[in-house]
């Protein structure tokens, strides 16, 4: 008897730190039940809910029938800048940074919508959300890059022949990518698009000079980026989707003052899907 409760007592312990090193995971994925309280200073927040058991399940897509995407989530988790090379025998590749942005580079609450044309090709349209957050990273010589990570009016598409969507989808497409400034932001000299000052105040004579125009005509503009969106799981039961994806787009340009880099985003996403009502 007495070794039967040694045991019994092992057994509840080893559960319990079972339990314990499992509830990182459970709490992300339960975000949406748990009060401003218990998540402010935790992370929780920026990271996107996942589904808990792999499945390779699919949700069946009817012709001239929207479904909508709702609760859209990006989390990034890798950042790469391009660098352009020393010389004309290197070629430019992608360096991973180091995001110096605190834990609001997630995007989220994103709506949607998916259709499917007469070819079998699948069409993911954004409509609305929290879809863009500017971001840092710092690389390794100490170059900071701002950008601005959006997935604004994408318009991602699928190759023909579906009627479903499964874990082999991957949608592909464009998106717009807003000035990381505003127009009414002043730069150092007291510049901008719509105020301040139209040259730097030492150089009144020579604004209009090519050394300076460009410097002193702020301007703001839309930008393109590319994304990919590859499902790696689907709970057909409750319309739940997520996988990996990856985008490219240009960094800031300092209201049109530089020329942008271009920068890679990886990480994973979330969302849900259902038929319109």
């Amino acid at each position: 008897m007495k070794f039967r409760a040694i045991f019994v007592a092992f057994l509840a312990l080893c559960l319990s730190f079972l339990t314990a090193c499992s509830d990182g995971p459970a709490e992300a994925a339960s975000k949406e039940q748990m009060t401003y309280d218990e998540i402010v200073g935790t992370g929780l927040a920026n990271q996107c809910p996942q589904i808990s058991a792999f499945t390779r399940g699919s949700i069946s897509i009817e012709p001239n029938i929207n479904y909508l995407v709702s609760d859209l989530c990006l989390e990034p988790q890798e950042y790469f800048v391009k660098e352009e090379p020393a010389n004309k025998r290197q070629v430019a590749e992608f360096i991973q940074g180091k995001v110096l942005t605190r834990d609001t580079s997630s995007l989220e609450q994103i709506t949607g919508t998916i259709t499917l044309d007469d070819q079998g090709v699948l069409t993911f349209s954004e409509k609305d959300g929290i879809d863009f957050q500017p971001i840092t990273v710092l690389l390794p010589g100490g170059e900071e890059v701002p950008f601005f990570f959006t997935l604004k009016n994408l318009i991602g598409k699928t190759e023909p022949g579906y009627t479903a969507i499964t874990t082999s989808t991957d949608f592909i497409g464009e998106y717009s990518v807003p000035s990381y400034r505003g127009a009414g932001f002043l730069d150092p000299k007291g510049r901008g698009v719509y105020t301040g000052y139209d040259t730097a105040i030492a150089l009144p004579a020579s604004g209009d000079d090519s050394e300076y125009k460009r410097l002193n005509a702020k301007r703001t503009g839309v930008a393109k980026g590319n994304m990919s969106l590859q499902i790696t799981k689907i709970d057909a039961e409750t319309g739940e989707i997520s996988g990996t994806f990856e985008s490219e787009q240009p960094s800031d340009t300092d209201l049109g003052a530089k020329d942008p880099l271009d920068v890679k985003v990886r990480g994973i996403f979330y969302a849900r899907v259902e038929a319109e009502a």
